[in-house]
């Protein structure tokens, strides 16, 4: 085994910054900062249009917020888009959420979705886990004629609830199940 030079230990050095740079990871970049402004312009509409929402920031322990979920299929499927876990309005982790699916499906869409961590015990797990699934935990507040949101009070006992709204596009359906959200660092 040879020794390595500084010399050859710079330009080692210098082409994996260079390739880590050009695979867009965010090192010296303005990740975040998009990732934070798209999230307060979202929660800004989700907030003015659906004033409900209001009430479930004050009981939620957390929220992650995704303010663009891109998704698209044909015969095979995919979503995926980047958003903020916010605690106390304050962002604490960036998370970017997949899903792959197959069926009889055709279309593109877009949407934003939030999640409300209701308890301590939703939040922790969410937080711990190396990639959260949704699933049977989540219950969806539906919107209903546009100023405000559906729930019932099985709905409001739920670890986390999910609100989906600003879709645009063609394609039948917008949910979350088997979406996966994984910690990034933007």
């Amino acid at each position: 085994m040879t020794q390595m030079n500084r010399r050859t230990f710079a330009m080692t050095a210098l082409a994996g910054a260079s390739m880590t740079a050009a695979c867009g990871n965010g090192i010296g970049g303005n990740g975040s900062a998009a990732i934070d402004a798209r999230v307060q312009t979202t929660l800004s509409h989700m907030y003015s249009t659906y004033p409900n929402t209001l009430d479930l920031k004050n009981k939620a322990a957390g929220m992650l917020v995704m303010p663009l979920v891109t998704e698209a299929g044909l015969g095979f499927g995919g979503a995926y888009g980047r958003g903020a876990l916010l605690v106390e309005d304050t962002t604490v982790d960036y998370y970017s959420t997949a899903k792959a699916n197959f069926g009889l499906q055709i279309g593109a869409q877009q949407y934003a979705h939030v999640l409300f961590f209701m308890t301590q015990d939703a939040l922790y797990n969410f937080r711990r886990s190396s990639g959260w699934a949704a699933g049977a935990d989540l219950e969806y507040v539906f919107s209903d004629v546009g100023d405000s949101l559906a729930t019932e009070t099985t709905t409001l006992t739920a670890p986390v609830l999910a609100v989906v709204f600003g879709r645009a596009g063609l394609r039948v359906g917008a949910t979350l199940e088997g979406t996966k959200y994984t910690r990034i660092i933007p």
